[in-house]
């Protein structure tokens, strides 16, 4: 049976902590800042772990192989 081939969108949005958990990109950052708590910048600052359902389906559908 042939590989599963990963998405590319997903090689370039998500990566796997040395554990198995998902790292993504914080969102809600891109246009509007103005109207956001300086609390709200500063803590979306950086990269954050993904919920566990949302790890599971980034890594069953998106990297099949990470």
């Amino acid at each position: 049976m042939p590989k599963m081939k990963t998405k590319s969108g997903a090689k370039k949005r998500f990566s796997l902590t040395a554990s198995g958990k998902v790292r993504a990109n914080q969102a809600n950052k891109r246009h509007g800042m103005i109207k956001r708590t300086n609390k709200q910048i500063r803590n979306q600052r950086g990269t954050t772990i993904l919920e566990k359902g949302d790890q599971v389906k980034v890594k069953t559908y998106f990297l099949p192989y990470g």
